[in-house]
């Protein structure tokens, strides 16, 4: 078994930690879910062969990830949660009287080349990083690694509706940003 372990590490090593680091953009936490990654391989010594090596251990990866960012969610500081009464803009100034579109949101195009989409990718990063700590988590949690919201309520320790309005807060800020800075 160890020297299955030694073999993953070199052949899966870099792959791990680069699709720890894009999701959690931190390279000592990106450092440390590889490694529990690694040790829960060991400890389960349970690979069969039914799928690659890779994706058996991405999916152990996908699920150390899920538990980082639930644990940076819960020992988050009071002073990071949003006060949406006093943030720069409300959701207000996205709706009239009656709740439709002041301004309806333009279509965001993919971009095509590959220099656009590595500069997309950079503003999204940046507009990732204006957001809240746990906003940023939810969103991740949901549109990048598809969890049902039932899962995410239960993970995170929240209810539905609040796993809904965050998520939805997150979206909309992360639109606000990139239509300011990608369009």
């Amino acid at each position: 078994m160890t020297s299955n372990v030694n073999d993953w590490l070199n052949e899966h090593g870099d792959y791990l930690y680069r699709f720890a680091l894009a999701r959690l953009r931190d390279p000592h936490q990106a450092e440390d879910a590889v490694q529990e990654t690694m040790l829960a391989a060991i400890k389960a010594n349970n690979y069969q062969g039914g799928s690659s090596a890779r994706t058996w251990l991405t999916g152990i990866l996908k699920h150390k990830i899920i538990d980082s960012q639930r644990k940076q969610i819960r020992e988050q500081p009071l002073s990071d949660v949003i006060d949406l009464d006093t943030s720069e803009s409300s959701m207000d100034d996205f709706f009239d009287q009656k709740g439709h579109w002041l301004d309806k949101p333009q279509t965001l195009n993919m971009p095509d080349s590959e220099l656009e989409q590595k500069q997309f990718l950079a503003v999204l990063d940046e507009c990732m990083s204006k957001l809240p700590k746990k906003l940023r988590a939810i969103f991740m949690l949901r549109d990048v690694h598809e969890a049902d919201n039932e899962n995410i309520c239960k993970e995170l320790d929240i209810t539905a509706t609040n796993a809904w309005v965050m998520l939805y807060r997150a979206r909309m800020g992360l639109r606000k940003c990139l239509e300011l800075h990608w369009i």
